[in-house]
């Protein structure tokens, strides 16, 4: 041991080292009784409920091949390293380090959790194979109508306008597209740093509300917003706040029927369990996201309701996931307006809540912290 570090830790064991780690590890000892544990450290007997020494080792580690690479490294193998999953409610991805300490009959063991890696490394791919379906359908469609418009429909003029026009419009589609996943990339990218404006939460709405009344009106929907006066301003940057406005009252136009109006509320809220306070007893209501701030000074709320057919209990959990589009109810947006909602609120520490009713429309509630 180096002299300064001998000087600064004398006090300290192997034993006491061990304790210490966030790893669970295991000294295994080999005896004509069979395996056993020498040592467990707190982290491995608290995974794998075991306790500090004398249980067997096929009681702790009931991997087959976890055990078959210990018996390899007992029988002369210097190393193995196996990876395994643990099989439970939460399943759990584990690396195992197998070494020998150089002793005859006696070997270290060390476990590695690697379930957010590997399901960080799940949803990369996901996120890549839906990303490239969603982008390859228009592109598809654009191959098909300009193969098209270079053979026989180059001399009849509707179809070249009609082709021209879907053309457009998939290229607007995937326009769209490349923009949202830049934004996500953008939000996520800065989800761990809280803003550090102050926006009017009343005024965004407002302005999302008048840019967006063209469009609405054109599907025969109107707006009504409901605002107290004097309601608090919230902490926040104010374009991720619009864009968190738009998506949540865009969806409410699509999804309300011709003559519909969609309901904007705003209202200050004390706590978060009275800013998700359900509002339709018809409705099935769910969080979606909870806040990580156990004692703001209250809650701004923004509720978008809309009368459309409503959203069945079994797609309400998956609704902010990336891509995802409950079945039957696809209405040419990108999927991924959700997904961005649920960052923007996350990196602003605010909340989602979600009501539906099949038959009579769907409430999403955001409600975020008070500035100060």
């Amino acid at each position: 041991m180096p002299e300064a570090l001998s000087t600064a830790v004398p006090a300290l064991e192997a034993e006491q080292i061990l304790a210490l780690m966030p790893d669970p590890v295991l000294v295994v000892r080999e005896d004509d009784g069979g395996q056993e544990i020498a040592y467990a450290n707190l982290a491995a007997r608290e995974v794998l409920r075991v306790p500090a020494s004398g249980a067997p080792v096929s009681a702790a580690l009931r991997q087959p091949v976890v055990l078959e690479a210990v018996d390899e490294v007992l029988a002369g193998a210097p190393a193995r390293e196996v990876a395994f999953e643990s099989i439970g409610v939460q399943p759990r991805f584990w690396r195992a380090f197998i070494r020998s300490l150089g002793r005859p009959g006696e070997l270290l063991v060390v476990l590695r959790d690697e379930t957010d890696a590997r399901r960080t490394e799940r949803m990369r791919a996901d996120f890549l194979a839906n990303a490239s379906h969603e982008l390859r359908t228009p592109l598809a469609s654009l191959a098909g109508f300009v193969e098209t418009l270079r053979t026989h429909a180059k001399d009849d003029p509707d179809a070249r306008d009609r082709f021209l026009g879907i053309m457009a419009e998939q290229a607007g589609r995937m326009s769209r597209l490349i923009g949202d996943l830049l934004s996500l990339s953008r939000i996520e990218l800065n989800e761990h740093v809280p803003p550090g404006g102050v926006v009017d939460l009343a005024q965004v709405v407002s302005d999302v509300v008048d840019a967006s009344r063209p469009l609405v009106a054109e599907r025969g929907v109107s707006v009504e917003v409901s605002a107290p006066a004097g309601l608090p301003t919230v902490a926040g940057d104010r374009d991720q706040l619009v864009q968190v406005a738009q998506n949540l009252i865009d969806n409410a136009a699509k999804y309300s029927p011709p003559g519909q109006a969609v309901r904007i509320t705003l209202q200050a809220a004390p706590t978060a369990d009275a800013a998700r306070e359900p509002t339709r007893p018809d409705a099935v209501g769910l969080s979606l996201l909870s806040p990580d701030l156990s004692d703001p000074a209250g809650y701004v709320v923004m509720r978008v309701e809309d009368r459309g057919r409503g959203i069945a209990r079994q797609h309400l959990p998956r609704l902010s996931e990336r891509f995802y589009r409950v079945e039957g109810q696809k209405s040419g947006g990108t999927g991924l307006g959700l997904a961005i909602v649920k960052h923007v609120v996350n990196r602003h520490r605010g909340g989602i809540f979600v009501e539906s009713a099949e038959g009579s429309g769907a409430a999403f509630t955001v409600y975020l912290p008070v500035a100060g």
